[in-house]
Parts: structure tokens; sequence; C-alpha cells
């Protein structure tokens, strides 16, 4: 009889192991995922939430979407858990070049199609994403009384435009020569918020940029409006690089700025309709 119990008892053991080390390895896997949940774990490479690809995506963008691109950046993100947007803003013709050369970048969107056009090679078929119209910028309260273009032929006048090679710039002589109103400024700008920060300092009495940029500083600058058939159209065309690492998620922001949400953000800063 004691032969048989011990066997009996051994039995049982072994069972009682059995069952147990299935029960202990669902504890861990259960205790393992509660931790990976807590801390927002992720796998590499993974989607979010929208189905876009998580990445650090490096944009190219116009000077005049500094504000708006910073708003829309974070939206951008907080739609995509994962994604990390980050902007190096300047002159169109300055990226231009800085995508020539080969800098390490996702996307890019100038302030002018013929930028973009130039760089067929390096990049995806261009999206218009937005429009954006001209004004005259002066100080608060326009102390000089400009009213018109043709204001700023006055020699007494310090007017600052963008260079000519600047989108800007471009557009600026677009409509000056069209008015057969000689300028000269006093200055040339590589990007519009330079000539914007020229007005904003006292630097300049007036100076042509895009609406939005003077919008941006509705404390220091006053905006003139230009008449539509005096005026300038200003195309925002975004597109891929086709040396982006990561041009899957580069597709996917590009196609999100032409989303009602992005336009949303685009039109609350001024933006038009593209």
């Amino acid at each position: 009889m004691s032969l048989l119990l011990t066997r009996r008892r051994t039995a049982a053991a072994v069972l009682t192991a059995a069952l147990l080390v299935p029960l202990a390895a669902c504890g861990n896997d259960g205790s393992d995922a509660e931790k990976d949940s807590a801390a927002g774990a992720k796998p590499s490479g993974s989607a979010s939430a929208s189905g876009a690809p998580a990445a650090e995506l490096t944009v190219l963008a116009a000077a005049s979407l500094t504000d708006v691109f910073k708003e829309a950046g974070a939206a951008y993100e907080k739609e995509n858990p994962g994604t990390k947007v980050k902007f190096s803003f300047a002159g169109s013709q300055e990226l231009a070049a800085q995508v020539k050369q080969g800098a390490p970048a996702d996307a890019l969107v100038t302030a002018d199609t013929k930028t973009m056009d130039g760089l067929s090679a390096e990049t995806g078929t261009p999206t218009v994403i937005a429009k954006n119209r001209l004004v005259i910028a002066v100080g608060e309260g326009n102390p000089e009384k400009v009213s018109s273009l043709k204001d700023l032929a006055d020699t007494k006048l310090k007017v600052v435009l963008a260079a000519p090679e600047v989108p800007v710039g471009r557009y600026s002589k677009q409509i000056l020569d069209a008015q057969k109103i000689e300028v000269k400024p006093v200055s040339q700008e590589p990007n519009v918020r330079a000539v914007l920060s020229k007005v904003e300092l006292g630097e300049a009495d007036a100076g042509l940029v895009y609406k939005t940029d003077a919008e941006t500083a509705p404390d220091k600058v006053d905006a003139i409006d230009i008449p539509d058939a005096e005026n300038a159209v200003a195309s925002y065309p975004a597109a891929t690089l086709k040396a982006s690492k990561h041009s899957e998620a580069a597709a996917a922001f590009v196609a999100w700025l032409s989303t009602p949400a992005a336009q949303k953000i685009l039109q609350g800063a001024g933006f038009q309709q593209p």
C-alpha cells in the first residue's frame, strides 16, 4: 500500500506541474504586453493609426509657409503617432539648390511651379496644395499713406523687394512691369520673410509680400490690398523627393496636405484653395 500511495502522489505532482507551466507562461505574456502598452512601445516601421508608415520626415518648404506648416506639422503628428515632421524653411530658389546638391530630405513644397518644374528629375509628380496673392506691407498705421502700386515709384519712399530669382521677387517684378511702374528698391532680400522683417523693423517704408505673411505680424505692419487685375497668383506645389529614404511616408504626408484637415489649416492662415 505504501508503494502505491507514493506512486499516486508522484503522478499528482507531475500533473500539477504540467498544468502550472502554461498558466505561468500566459501570466508573463499578459504582463509584458501591459508593460509595452504602458510604455507606448511600437514595432519599428509600423503604421500609424491612419495607416501612414511611421517615420521621421524632413520637409523643405518655402519661407512663406513657416507659421502655417508648424501648425500643420503638429496636426499631422497628432493624427499619425510615431511620425515626426521636421521642416527646413528658406526661399524656394535656395531649397532647389539644396535638392540639387543632394541634401537629405523627403518632400519639397515651393512657392511657385517654375522652381518645382525645374526639379522634375529629383521629385515625384507635384500637386498644388494652396495659392496666395501679394499685398503691399507698410508700417503699422501706414505713416507714408501708401495706397497703391503706383506709390511705390516715389523715390522718397524706402521700398524693399525680394530678389528676382525668388518667387515673390519674380511675382513682384511681374506685377510692377505689367503696370509700367519703375521701383528702385533700397535692398533685394533672399526670401519674403526678410522683406517683411525690413518693414517690421522700420528699415523700409513698404515692401511687396504675400498676404499670408503680412497677416503674421498684424501689430507691426498693415497690408494694402492690390486689385486682382493688377495682382499675381502664387501657386504652392508639393512633391516627394526621389532620394527620400521614407518614400511611402513622404507620399502619405504630401497627400495629406490636400485633405480637408490640412486645407482648413492653410485657409485659416489666409491661403487660398488650390
